[in-house]
């Protein structure tokens, strides 16, 4: 807010320290805690023990105390500063409180969906997320992992960072074979119309023919054969997919497009616009390839000859004394990939092909220890950016009936608590406002209900597991989605009222506590951006989000704003609003959350 005058002082400081030979180090400033004044700091230690390592004698505290009184005299006066002090070896800023205020509400209104933003980063990030297993059905888990990195997509969009959105779907092993197989034997010609029926149909046809090929107590010789026959047949047509046959490749084709068009309809659903779509059975012979590269360069060792595999002993390479990493395989003995050897193959297209600088995977904890062999091998192989690339790990969504399985059909599928929430909402909402169109009601119930869902996975650290229980996310009271979306619509509400939004006001008057609380919580919002996205903690936004929105319903019942007699606080309070509700809309949309003018 006070970007001008912060230069200013910094030009000032590096003179004075310019002049007197003074080894300055960064200035980083931070906000000090209103009391009375807001103003900003900066400590002059660093610089102190700059000075001391370069071989003055000196005691650090003391001569940082010296240098900030010494640069405080060098600073004078400066318009828009109240006021400047040296205290312990600290500079601190004050402003003055009510041009302070009216900056902070100025800014907002200014910057309007801006607000926040920050300049560019010249640093290229990918999130890759939202990345079912094909053949399956999108469930409840993989919701917490696209609304996760969605949200950390667009915060460090937000941030200032170039940001590529990706998606790496399995679409080969197994488990796709075995669902290939159940409908070409027994349900071909069968299957149902309808993009998500489709796709939930093949999940159920995967659980069915689990339980049919898996062993049975009791099993009679007549029912084992007849298992040991039908597995036999899955697995030649592994075979026969693997050797490109034409008939089984376009019936993979077919039954994937399937599960990606129920795919690419929650994700619009979700507002979640994929920048790169890569797939496992892409990366596969590009993986092989690359084997043959590292065993070159000697970071892989060949034991096949031996009857091995190919293996990288990562502690061994990077000369660790203690086990850290283990040995590895990227080869079997067979001459087939695992998981590691196609993660370094799309690795290398992403660093090689999108200029990747930054690299960001969202794939739940069970994959910490895989992830961190995959860096540590793409750190041996001379890749710089292998530094620079982050698990983002996720806990377990469960039912309070238990855990998921898909093997068992124990699986909670999204969309099924999707409609649930709204048709809740829109319960609630038809009883509440029946003089509302029908048609607005139901996009209010969907804004509501996808928020309420999107809170409950953001709300909680990404680490954590989640109980989900529908009751608790659609409440209007708590850590929920529709409380901060209330805090929006009450402040809409204010301003559609007012009927007229002052073009500028001036804060000039003694601010009431919870003015003064919730112009710290807006000015605040660009920093808590930054913090977000270095840190890669959706959490930190939606924390403040719910604080931001607390505050707000505080004022809104404490504070008069249409009912003030005196103008001029009327016209800087109705500002003041119309700046929360931006604040409060721009962390929502941070979040994949709408923001709704009315419910």
């Amino acid at each position: 807010m006070f970007d001008r005058e912060q230069q200013i002082i910094e030009t000032k400081i590096r003179e004075f320290c310019a002049q007197n030979r003074i080894p300055l180090a960064e200035l980083k400033w931070s906000p000090i805690p209103f009391s009375g004044e807001w103003g900003i700091s900066t400590s002059f230690f660093a610089t102190a023990a700059n000075e001391a390592r370069g071989g003055k004698k000196i005691q650090v505290p003391q001569r940082a105390q010296e240098i900030a009184e010494q640069v405080k005299v060098q600073i004078g006066r400066v318009d828009g500063i109240s006021r400047i002090e040296a205290v312990k070896g600290y500079l601190n800023l004050y402003f003055s409180t009510s041009e302070y205020a009216r900056r902070v509400v100025d800014e907002v209104l200014a910057s309007g969906a801006d607000f926040g933003r920050g300049a560019p980063k010249n640093e290229r990030v990918m999130v890759e997320y939202a990345q079912p297993n094909t053949h399956h059905s999108f469930h409840i888990g993989h919701f917490r992992n696209t609304i996760l990195g969605e949200a950390l997509a667009r915060l460090t969009e937000f941030a200032g960072f170039e940001t590529i959105r990706a998606s790496y779907p399995g679409d080969l092993g197994l488990g796709v074979i075995t669902v290939m197989w159940m409908y070409d034997k027994f349900y071909k010609g069968r299957e149902p119309q309808g993009i998500h029926e489709r796709g939930q149909w093949l999940m159920k046809l995967y659980v069915e023919a689990t339980a049919m090929l898996e062993p049975k107590e009791n099993e009679t010789p007549a029912e084992k054969a007849k298992r040991e026959a039908y597995d036999a047949e899955r697995r030649e047509m592994y075979r026969k997919w693997d050797a490109g046959d034409p008939y089984v490749r376009d019936l993979w084709r077919m039954t994937r497009e399937w599960s990606l068009e129920e795919l690419r309809d929650i994700l619009r659903i979700l507002d979640v616009k994929m920048d790169v779509w890569f797939f496992e059975s892409e990366a596969d012979e590009p993986a092989k390839e690359i084997v043959d590269e590292l065993i070159q360069r000697g970071i892989a060792d060949d034991e096949r000859p031996q009857g091995g595999a190919v293996i990288v002993k990562i502690d061994e390479k990077l000369g660790l004394t203690k086990e850290k990493y283990r040995t590895n395989i990227l080869l079997r003995s067979d001459g087939t990939t695992l998981y590691l050897t196609k993660d370094l193959a799309l690795a290398k297209q992403k660093f090689e092909k999108y200029h990747v600088d930054r690299s960001i995977y969202v794939v739940d904890v069970r994959q910490s220890m895989h992830l961190q062999q995959a860096f540590a091998i793409l750190k041996l192989w001379g890749f710089p950016q292998a530094d620079k690339c982050y698990h983002l790990g996720y806990g377990f969504v469960s039912l309070p009936e238990g855990a998921m399985s898909a093997r068992r059909g124990r699986v909670v599928l999204f969309k099924d608590v999707m409609d649930e929430a709204i048709r809740r909402v829109l319960a609630v909402e038809s009883e509440k406002g029946p003089e509302v169109p029908e048609a607005d009601r139901k996009k209010i119930a969907e804004q509501i209900g996808l928020g309420a869902l999107a809170y409950s996975m953001l709300s909680v650290d990404n680490n954590r597991d989640i109980v989900f229980e529908m009751d608790a996310a659609l409440s209007f009271d708590g850590r929920t989605g529709p409380y901060i979306q209330n805090a929006h619509v009450r402040a809409n509400s204010i301003l559609k009222k007012a009927n007229n939004l002052p073009k500028q006001a001036d804060f000039d008057y003694e601010l009431d506590s919870h003015e003064v609380q919730l112009i710290e919580l807006i000015s605040r919002f660009p920093d808590v951006v930054q913090q977000a996205a270095n840190e890669y903690r959706p959490l930190v936004m939606a924390a403040y989000a719910y604080e931001l929105a607390n505050t707000f319903h505080s004022f809104y019942h404490a504070v008069p704003v249409l009912q003030t007699d005196n103008e001029n606080i009327r016209a800087a309070r109705l500002r003041l609003v119309a700046a929360a509700k931006q604040a409060i809309a721009n962390a929502l949309r941070l979040l994949d959350i709408q923001a709704p003018d009315v419910m």
